[in-house]
């Protein structure tokens, strides 16, 4: 493997050293955290989560990819999803390695993650949030690299695989509920106090991370001669195509209760996310329509079968899904949750400079660990490219 990174092409090397510069540019907005303190985000008492804990809940999703893959490849025998698992694995490691950092960059001072482990509470979700993060990661790099190895010498994976395997789909099924539960247990936050939050968590995981894979899939494909197949695309996108779809039909239950119930709370985050409230939450207005938009209209080109097997509009409902649910959940799921707060006013926050600087630096180490791991899973024959 340290072959493969070492003669890497040159458009390689131009992409892993524009990335590594958002990261040391990110570092830098960090370090200045650390010295200042949060002050210089725009959280405050009322806004105690912001976009770090956003993109939290948005690469969680992503990091349960491969839940989508082992259920069809293992339990059921779909043999072309088996090419794919392994890249699947990697996205799963990089998303769960950059929602772990975000978490750290939220505490203000890293060794405050310490008193999870020093001092451990089972009664705690916020405790079983790093439990299952940590055997999801630990999970996905073990059987990531064994699949790797049983793909490059072109064997069967030995059969007591089949343990960590169903072990992995349950940490990636655990995580995006135990997610949920952090939130939806609070009922002082009308927007999250809903039984309906761990499902709507798990749509958005099953229709992003494919959503995301098949995008990398087809650069990689266009860069490298990398090949999924035909019936991994199309299955890959039909479980998107389902998947958002339930997603949406979910988020307009939510509509239907809080419209048709009139039960103020409710109301006024709705409003406040769509229409704002006295000149304040303008900004984010503009971003819940163009999710909803883009949701409508990436259903519109996924869920016919004619549509949704042309590679050609493929890519853009596929970056029409990405975009809704980044906006959903990466964006104004936190807004829309200490809106209003638990006396009934409003508390304007709208994400620094310097939070979108640092959570930019996480994203692109994240996708410096998944290019260098996908790198070292293509065949020799298969890195050819630019």
């Amino acid at each position: 493997m340290p072959e493969t990174r070492l003669h890497s092409s040159t458009a390689f090397k131009i992409w892993i050293a524009g990335l590594l510069l958002l990261v040391f540019a990110g570092t830098a907005v960090y370090v200045c955290q650390l010295v200042h303190g949060l002050g210089v985000t725009d959280l405050s008492r009322d806004v105690s989560w912001g976009f770090y804990i956003a993109q939290f809940s948005f690469l969680g999703g992503v990091a349960a990819t491969p839940l989508i893959l082992l259920i069809p490849a293992c339990c059921h025998g779909f043999v072309p999803f088996r090419k794919i698992l392994v890249c699947a694995m990697f996205m799963a490691v990089a998303a769960t390695i950059s929602a772990t950092l975000i978490i750290i960059v939220d505490l203000g001072q890293p060794r405050r993650a310490l008193n999870v482990i020093l001092h451990p509470s089972p009664s705690s979700l916020m405790f079983w949030d790093m439990v299952t993060l940590t055997a999801y990661l630990v999970l996905s790099l073990a059987v990531g690299r064994i699949g790797l190895a049983c793909e490059k010498n072109g064997i069967e994976p030995p059969r007591w695989m089949i343990v960590p395997v169903y072990a992995l789909g349950l940490a990636a099924l655990a995580t995006r509920i135990v997610g949920a539960f952090l939130f939806s247990g609070l009922p002082g936050r009308h927007y999250w106090h809903t039984a309906i939050l761990a499902p709507r968590f798990l749509a958005s995981a099953f229709s992003t991370g494919p959503a995301l894979l098949l995008l990398m899939l087809f650069v990689l494909r266009r860069l490298t001669g990398f090949d999924a197949g035909r019936q991994a695309v199309r299955g890959l996108a039909s479980i998107t195509a389902y998947a958002m779809a339930a997603n949406v039909l979910f988020f307009l239950f939510e509509l239907f209760t809080v419209l048709y119930g009139q039960a103020p709370g409710p109301m006024h985050t709705v409003t406040y996310l769509f229409f704002g409230h006295d000149g304040q939450g303008a900004w984010i207005n503009g971003w819940m329509w163009f999710a909803s938009a883009a949701a409508l209209l990436s259903l519109a080109l996924l869920l016919p079968s004619g549509l949704r097997d042309n590679e050609t509009l493929l890519p853009f409902a596929l970056a029409l899904v990405v975009a809704a649910n980044w906006i959903d959940k990466g964006l104004s799921f936190m807004i829309g949750g200490f809106t209003p707060n638990p006396f009934g006013t409003i508390t304007g926050y709208a994400p620094s400079l310097a939070e979108i600087a640092v959570g930019l630096g996480i994203v692109a180490l994240g996708l410096v660990i998944l290019s260098c791991l996908v790198r070292t899973a293509l065949p020799a024959g298969e890195q050819t490219g630019p």
